[in-house]
């Protein structure tokens, strides 16, 4: 019996060690790796938006600090990427002569493995780049920038060792950075820009066997733009990446896409994206067996407090400068910046492009004085621009007109500033019947309509996309499509044009960066303007040089839809990303059919006829036909029931 005992035993104390070897033997053979990324910080410290003095509760370094922290405490061993356009915006340029820029050192402070240069990083001249480039203390990536010789500018991939695991990283940077810095080549000399999916075939290859894991760090959103390849297409085309961290888009979204899982954290700071891969190894080989991403999102995190006393110079400074006087207002400029809700905050769809306002009025002042052009143009960068009754202060400028663009003038014949105005009236979706709003097409960002001053002109939008723009007078006369005229424009937008083929490098006759440097900046132009030539005075004026025809935005609904807006019992319908508003017309019609808009019923009485039926509740007989769907609406007949508006 005792020996019975004696062998379960030793059976029993087998087992435990087997166990306990296999488990281990196991668990040597699986590990995981987790991934962190930022994008689009865009000059974000602190959670706070200086052009209009104001905290901002869901962005900022200092947020995503608190969350990195907590994810490293999970695992030490995470890496870190940031994927571009870092540097520029919220008076980041302040601080562009410091030995390192204040964006730089954050990122080197909370330790960031890798930074990927973006389109913006490229908005001043190279040697600020190239500085930003030497002082980030680890990988600066790119795979599709290259010198003339073919060589990289920066690496195009770092390889990092995590538990044993060979993690590659990839960056790219959107190409068209030659057309969007077009008017300051100096800004990207020396340099090339091949296409995204090309390269990143071209980097797979040489990276065939020398990589477990495979990362894409982006600068790009999940759609091209300007013919090239954007996150979903190369995704697509190269399976092999494990995940695709994004940017550029200033999107948030997290999905998958040929097994390729991407996403894109938002701009500014408003979340840190998070991959965790897991992988098992089967004959010395790893093999990556699950994905799990999401954002997690900064809005409800607590600053950290090491980054918040180490930038405090950047915030502090930052205020002050927002603050400074440079004149005086002497009226609000637009009375409703929202159309319908008539707030300062914009949900529904901007005034201003809607109709002539006073901001864009000036801001093409601005821009016709200085290169003495015929013609101006200027996009809305921020859908609530206002200027308010009181001092006149360098936020201000910086919330009328939010990008550090340069200013250009341009010959341009009659027939390409034609085509030019086309394409900016595209952002218009054709009016139609029942149409009670005016929309937007929800395939291009807002900062891409264009407003034009110094001649009149309208956008009939019974027309299609091409054949809009109507009875243009340039100085009283009709535009002459081969006389040549003088346009001021942005350097952005000038790079738009060439790229439309519509004028060439040599038609550029003025450039202010050339003369001023930074004072040639279109936000310093402002205020030299306004100081120089107003004497520090700034009265709204607008002219209504421009309005939309071709609609008919009057129906007795149209305020109690109006109404149902205000009340958030309607809500109007944005781009997916969110970045385009008002992208479907509010329609009579159609909100009836949807049961949103309620009815009422009308039975027909003898001597009726559908023309006196519509008069009695503000109605065009068309209306109510198209509302009843009337086999025959001259013939409608007694006991007949009819619907009419519930009209309150």
């Amino acid at each position: 019996m005792k020996r019975q005992y004696k062998v379960l035993s030793i059976l029993l104390t087998l087992t435990l060690v087997f166990g306990l070897l296999f488990s281990y033997v196991f668990a040597a053979d699986t590990t995981t790796i987790t991934i962190l990324e930022t994008a689009d910080l865009h000059g974000r410290i602190y959670p706070y938006e200086y052009a209009i003095d104001s905290y901002d509760d869901d962005t900022g370094l200092a947020k995503i600090a608190t969350l990195v922290k907590q994810e490293r405490a999970i695992d030490p061993n995470a890496l870190l990427i940031d994927c571009g356009d870092t540097v520029q915006d919220n008076s980041a340029d302040l601080f562009n002569d410091l030995p390192v820029h204040p964006m730089i050192e954050g990122l080197n402070f909370l330790n960031y493995d890798v930074w990927v240069i973006g389109n913006h990083e490229f908005n001043y001249e190279k040697a600020f780049l190239e500085k930003n480039v030497a002082t980030f203390k680890n990988s600066v990536l790119s795979a599709n920038i290259l010198k003339t010789d073919g060589t990289y500018f920066v690496k195009p991939y770092e390889i990092f060792e995590v538990n044993d695991v060979r993690v590659a990283i990839v960056g790219m940077t959107p190409p068209h950075v030659t057309q969007w810095e077009a008017s300051a080549p100096e800004h990207f000399e020396g340099l090339t820009f091949p296409g995204t999916v090309e390269q990143s075939k071209k980097v797979i290859a040489e990276l065939e066997g020398k990589y477990d894991v495979l990362i894409g760090a982006f600068h790009l959103g999940p759609e091209g733009e300007h013919g090239y390849e954007g996150s979903i297409t190369i995704a697509e085309a190269c399976p092999e990446y494990s995940v695709i961290f994004c940017g550029h888009a200033h999107s948030k979204y997290n999905e998958v896409t040929n097994g390729v899982h991407i996403i894109e954290p938002g701009k500014w700071g408003w979340a840190l994206a998070k991959a965790v891969i897991k992988l098992e190894k089967t004959d010395d080989k790893w093999e990556v067996v699950e994905v799990v991403t999401e954002n997690l999102e900064t809005k409800t995190v607590k600053e950290d407090e090491d980054v918040l006393a180490k930038f405090k110079f950047v915030h502090e400074q930052s205020i002050a400068d927002a603050n400074l006087i440079v004149g005086e207002i002497t009226a609000d400029f637009i009375a409703s910046p929202d159309y319908i809700t008539g707030e300062a905050e914009i949900t529904t769809m901007p005034t201003s492009q809607l109709v002539d306002t006073s901001v864009i009025d000036l801001i093409n002042e601005v821009q016709m004085f200085y290169t003495e052009a015929d013609v101006s143009s200027a996009a809305l960068f921020n859908f609530g621009s206002n200027l308010l009754k009181g001092p006149f202060k360098k936020k201000d400028v910086a919330f009328i007109y939010l990008y550090p663009n340069t200013l250009v003038g341009t010959k341009i014949t009659g027939a390409n500033l034609k085509k030019y105005m086309e394409w900016s009236a595209s952002y218009y979706n054709s009016w139609k019947d029942g149409d009670v709003t005016v929309s937007f097409n929800p395939d291009i960002r807002g900062y891409n309509y264009d407003m034009f001053s110094g001649m009149t002109y309208e956008v009939n939008l019974s027309k299609p996309a091409g054949d809009r723009v109507e009875n243009i007078l340039v100085n009283g006369l009709p535009l002459v499509d081969n006389n040549v005229y003088t346009l001021s424009l942005n350097n952005y937008r000038f790079g738009t044009l060439l790229g439309l083929e519509l004028v060439t490098m040599d038609d550029r006759y003025y450039d202010s960066y050339e003369t001023l440097q930074d004072a040639g900046r279109i936000q310093a132009m402002i205020v030299k303007y306004v100081q120089d030539e107003k004497g520090g005075a700034l009265a709204p004026t607008v002219d209504n040089n421009w309005k939309i025809t071709g609609v008919d935005l009057e129906s007795p609904f149209k305020e109690v839809i109006f109404d149902m807006v205000r009340k958030g019992e309607l809500s109007i319908p944005t781009s997916e990303d969110g970045r385009t508003l008002n992208v479907k017309a509010l329609n009579v019609f159609e909100l009836i059919d949807e049961g949103v808009l309620k009815v009422s019923t009308y039975v027909v009485q003898t001597g009726d006829n559908l023309w006196a039926i519509a008069g009695k509740y503000g109605l065009t007989w068309e209306e109510l036909n198209e509302i009843n769907d009337l086999e025959n609406p001259r013939l409608i007949r007694p006991g007949q029931t009819i619907l009419v508006p519930a009209l309150p």
